[in-house]
């Protein structure tokens, strides 16, 4: 096994909770009082686009919620989004080690919306762990898809035996494999101490 210089992490899932998931969005749902599945129906149309940084924040709330009265504001309700956002200590306890090291580059992998990985970014400081972001809003591709992975091996000028990717969900380990890297999915803290063990990388 090629020695592993390189980790490639996602963020939502693994470090933090996932920005605007589903739980989150039925949350709201509650919180607000508005109907959940005409609201659902436009999330699941307006969510890629955004996602993916083809629309703005402002205009996915247009498409979703604000295209008719509310008795809430905007405001309100980008502020309820944000605040679902929560690290996982844990394993961000392991990334910090990690980076510390200073023996890998260590860069993001993640899908998730420009205005809420902006939030992301700056309220958990993620910039002291990564040196870079491939994010689905900046590479206008989002995983599973094997555009994401390809940038992100192509632009560090990695060789995909030497990097290693940390995901939660199985399909999104399925495109990396294919392109030669490694990968471990993410199930728990302890677990993905003893995974990274096996790949020589120690925590």
């Amino acid at each position: 096994m090629a020695e592993i210089t390189t980790l490639f992490w996602d963020i939502g899932g693994v470090i933090l909770t996932n920005g605007w998931d589903r739980a989150s969005r039925k949350e709201a749902a509650a919180a607000f009082h508005f109907d959940w599945e005409e609201f659902q129906d436009r999330h699941d149309l307006s969510f890629p686009a955004f996602d993916s940084g083809q629309i703005t924040l402002n205009e996915y709330l247009d498409r979703t919620l604000f295209y008719r009265q509310r008795s809430f504001t905007r405001e309100e309700f980008t502020a309820f989004m944000f605040a679902q956002s929560k690290e996982f200590p844990d394993t961000r306890a392991i990334l910090d080690k990690v980076s510390r090291s200073g023996k890998y580059f260590v860069g993001a992998i993640n899908n998730e919306p420009l205005e809420l990985n902006q939030f992301r970014i700056e309220a958990f400081d993620l910039r002291r762990n990564f040196l870079v972001f491939f994010s689905s809003c900046y590479v206008r591709s989002r995983k599973p898809e094997e555009t994401i992975y390809r940038v992100a091996l192509e632009v560090t000028q990695r060789p995909p035996e030497k990097c290693l990717f940390i995901d939660d969900r199985p399909l999104n380990l399925e495109s990396p494999r294919r392109l030669g890297m490694n990968t471990i999915q993410h199930q728990n803290a302890e677990q993905l101490r003893s995974e990274l063990g096996k790949f020589g990388v120690e925590v």
